[in-house]
């Protein structure tokens, strides 16, 4: 099962109060959604005030004046009483022609309305009868003219309220072209912008998060403990965010811990994943780091005095003002804070920069795989790429110097082409199926086995789709909400032009429907890997029962390829990959990232569209995407590190 969880990014495209409505109620058992007030909350009261209400309350108070000041001078009380006779009766006017001119002005617009209609109906009393077809036209005519009377038609028909189309999670007729299309074209050239970055502006953004302008942290004000939830994608999120804490507060950072979770059954912690040493040496120029917690702070109950600090006392995305005014006191007061669960707990912007870069510097840089992790992933890279003569951008940096070189094949020559190979993030399986809500063809059984995965694994969002109106799974697919389905993924691929032949290789396990889902992939693309198709047992065999381990070597396939394509937008390891690739990649390493929104327009008319269209669709709609922009405000740095906190440019 692939290692983060379902709630985490925001797709590009969607409906916020949706997405926010869903992602509310993701959070696992351990890790409790706040829903109320938390001990941090503070309770505010507003003003509210409508504009007409100011009017009048203005006018009546220049009228009777202040009513708390002290009148003791009995001659300046008759005049002040004079003076507010001659108000009130200027008021009284004011707010008579006040309403003469607003009833005027009403009536007005009235009358134009009427007039307009008078006019509209006079216009139209003799509708012409629809003409009778031309027998004459050419038949091309015909058609033309069928396909704009029925657009016409659609969209009078849509604003009448008409439901909108219902998906059964089949595209049978979309991928029989597709299978043509593909067997037609096995010796057709690819598209170019297929395995290259389309735009020179990305060669121009070069690493610079290594930089450091300041001093080294004392760490004096405490110590900072983390036990990070979700998988192991949220987890290295969380890492580097309380990496930037432990600077904020000038306090010493604990190595993190990860929590166990039975959604993703891992019993792995930091050490087990990520080099400790290298992460302590890295960041000792930014803050302090030590393994354990002195001795006479591990017998304290932290709980007890009020040092827990959970996912329900701080609120998404908390700016460092909330830290500075929250935590520190308490960390002041307690000598130690333990964050317990701690997801998405601190917000891009606003940031100061130099945090910002610690941020990126952690996550690009300071978290290096443990070797047998990094030799592993260099075994697959090399023969994904079927061995070659060449190491891509980013493999000294996924595997490490030593393991890197063993990618290339020694006995092959200068003149060995490697094979170039495809990584498509298949994230369909069953924790994000059930968590989307969303509905994919397999009737009333589906629905009921996802039900019962809600009621165990997200009970709060089981409960909320009983006592809330939830959106319905075709508002949803509308909105791009829904993660591609297998069948979905195939067809983006055949549309785009990625050839028959084309090597694929599919990261995740677990695929929720099993190889039967896999059918449509596995058909049309028959050079479909994965990693437990390309190790032997005797390699996995260290890794078993570790998803999150097996999940890095996803990572590091999916990061090493040489086109990568998203099929979820929201999933936080085609986020991570994404950001790694655009950070290591010097603008060679493209990655496919389609607008779900659009990608499900073009999907509904499965049953009329024809392939050349198809083709043009999903082509635009990807293009569309493939543009070197600075991150946006607000927008996650470790996917969108072309910015100045993170990357240099040299234009």
């Amino acid at each position: 099962m692939s290692q983060e969880r379902p709630d985490e990014e925001k797709p590009e495209t969607c409906d916020v109060r949706v997405q926010d409505r869903i992602q509310g109620a993701a959070t696992p058992v351990q890790s409790p959604t706040r829903l109320g007030p938390t001990r941090f909350s503070e309770i505010a009261g507003e003003k509210l005030r409508d504009t007409g209400s100011d009017f009048i309350g203005s006018i009546w108070s220049w009228i009777n004046g202040d009513p708390n000041r002290n009148l003791k001078n009995p001659v300046k009380r008759g005049k002040r009483k004079r003076i507010r006779t001659a108000k009130t009766a200027v008021g009284v006017i004011a707010l008579v022609g006040f309403f003469i001119f607003v009833n005027w002005f009403m009536l007005s617009q009235l009358h134009e309305g009427r007039a307009w209609l008078r006019r509209g109906f006079s216009k139209n009393r003799n509708p012409k009868p629809n003409p009778k077809p031309n027998p004459d036209l050419s038949p091309s005519t015909k058609r033309v003219s069928v396909k704009v009377s029925a657009s016409v038609q659609h969209v009078a028909k849509k604003k009448m309220g008409k439901p909108k189309k219902q998906y059964n999670g089949t595209y049978g007729r979309l991928l029989a072209f597709a299978a043509h299309a593909l067997a037609e074209g096995q010796n057709k050239i690819e598209p170019k912008e297929l395995w290259r970055e389309p735009k020179d502006q990305a060669l121009a953004w070069k690493p610079c998060a290594d930089q450091r302008s300041w001093k080294p942290n004392d760490g004096k004000n405490g110590y900072i403990m983390v036990t990070a939830n979700g998988g192991i994608n949220q987890q290295r999120v969380a890492v580097c965010n309380i990496v930037v804490l432990a600077r904020l507060l000038n306090a010493t950072l604990v190595v993190p811990k990860f929590m166990f979770s039975d959604v993703w059954t891992d019993s792995s912690q930091f050490e087990d994943i990520y080099q400790v040493e290298h992460f302590i040496k890295y960041l000792s120029p930014d803050i302090r780091i030590v393994k354990n917690l002195p001795k006479e702070l591990q017998s304290l109950d932290l709980e007890a005095i009020g040092s827990l600090v959970t996912d329900i006392d701080i609120m998404k995305e908390a700016k460092p003002g909330f830290y500075m005014k929250h935590i520190l006191p308490l960390l002041l007061k307690n000598r130690v804070v333990h964050f317990f669960g701690f997801g998405n707990r601190l917000a891009f912007d606003p940031i100061p920069f130099q945090l910002q870069r610690l941020r990126c510097r952690c996550n690009f840089h300071a978290l290096n795989f443990v070797p047998k992790i990094q030799e592993t992933g260099a075994i697959l890279v090399r023969r994904l790429r079927d061995s070659g003569s060449h190491l891509a951008p980013v493999d000294p940096y996924l595997v490490g110097p030593k393991y890197a070189s063993f990618i290339l094949d020694k006995k092959a020559g200068p003149l060995h082409k490697a094979s170039k190979y495809l990584a498509v993030h298949l994230r369909f399986e069953i924790d994000m199926v059930a968590h989307s809500l969303c509905y994919f063809g397999g009737g009333d059984a589906e629905k009921t086995e996802l039900s019962a995965y809600r009621e165990k694994h997200f009970p709060t969002l089981a409960n909320l789709t009983k006592t809330k109106k939830m959106p319905s799974p075709e508002d949803l697919r509308t909105e791009g909400l829904c993660p591609l389905s297998p069948e979905e993924a195939v067809l983006m691929l055949a549309g785009l032009g990625f050839n028959r032949k084309t090597r694929v290789f599919v990261a995740g396990a677990n695929i929720y429907g099993g190889a039967k889902r896999l059918a449509a992939l596995t058909s049309l693309y028959p050079n479909l890997v994965t990693k437990e198709n390309v190790l032997s047992e005797t390699e996995l065999e260290p890794f078993k029962n570790h998803s999150s381990q097996l999940a890095v070597l996803d990572f590091i396939a999916c990061a090493a390829s040489d086109a990568f394509a998203m099929t979820d937008s929201g999933s936080q390891l085609s986020s991570l990959v994404s950001g790694y690739r655009i950070y290591y990649g010097a603008g060679k390493m493209p990655t496919i990232r389609p607008n779900k929104r659009r990608f499900s327009d073009i999907l509904l008319k499965n049953n009329t569209i024809e392939w050349k269209v198809f083709e043009q669709r999903v082509r635009k709609n990807v293009r569309q995407t493939k543009h070197v922009l600075v991150r946006p405000t607000g927008r996650s740095v470790y996917r969108y590190p072309r910015c100045k906190e993170c990357m240099c440019n040299e234009d």
